[in-house]
């Protein structure tokens, strides 16, 4: 399966709507061990992503990646819009101009936005971040040719719930100790649901 403009474009639009759709879980989430608001600075940001799509065309994958990870930078409020426009933007970097992508090519992508996320958080596994489902998650898939989305859908959930357990050591989060476990962690449920989404949009186009 080739990869192009108009899958990136789908599965934005279908993280979209996890995120509205599970706002106040972000937010609820964020209450109990951070500021309270990913949910809130997700939500906007993705609507702000919407609009972008709405209005403008684009050619290739690396340009919509490109101008996505902008509006991230902009508009997600918090630690999330940093990091979650660092990831497009190496993305972006990745993708190049290329105007197909083969599956094997987009987890190098999505490789490339793990490292960027790695490297402006200084995480690592275990510290209860978004770290905690963007590396597992694309290691088990290294050197896919083929992927099972339903497989990477329930690896990314598992991945997500594992983060209950853990003691967080980055982030507001960090300031409860011990309090931390026992909560999932908002960032984490975030990018469980924009996996969650490519593995929705990219099952159903396959």
């Amino acid at each position: 399966m080739k990869i192009t403009v108009k899958e990136i474009e789908a599965w934005l639009e279908a993280f979209r709507e996890e995120i509205t759709a599970h706002k106040e879980e972000l937010s609820d989430l964020d209450q109990a061990i951070g500021d309270g608001d990913h949910g809130i600075n997700m939500a906007r940001g993705v609507k702000e992503m919407h609009n972008l799509l709405e209005t403008k065309s684009f050619q290739v994958p690396g340009e919509i990646l490109k101008a996505v990870s902008m509006v991230f930078i902009g508009k997600i409020g918090g630690a999330a819009g940093p990091l979650y426009g660092s990831a497009f933007m190496k993305m972006a970097a990745e993708a190049g101009t290329k105007e197909a992508l083969s599956a094997e090519e987009f987890l190098g992508v999505l490789r490339a936005g793990k490292s960027a996320i790695v490297q402006r958080g200084k995480a690592e596994t275990g510290e209860k971040t978004m770290v905690d489902v963007w590396l597992p998650l694309l290691k088990k898939f290294e050197g896919k040719q083929e992927i099972d989305w339903d497989d990477w859908e329930n690896s990314a959930e598992e991945l997500k719930n594992n983060t209950k357990e853990m003691h967080a050591k980055k982030g507001r989060a960090a300031y409860l100790g011990a309090r931390s476990v026992g909560h999932i962690d908002p960032g984490a449920t975030s990018s469980y649901y924009l996996f969650k989404a490519l593995a929705d949009t990219l099952r159903e186009g396959s």
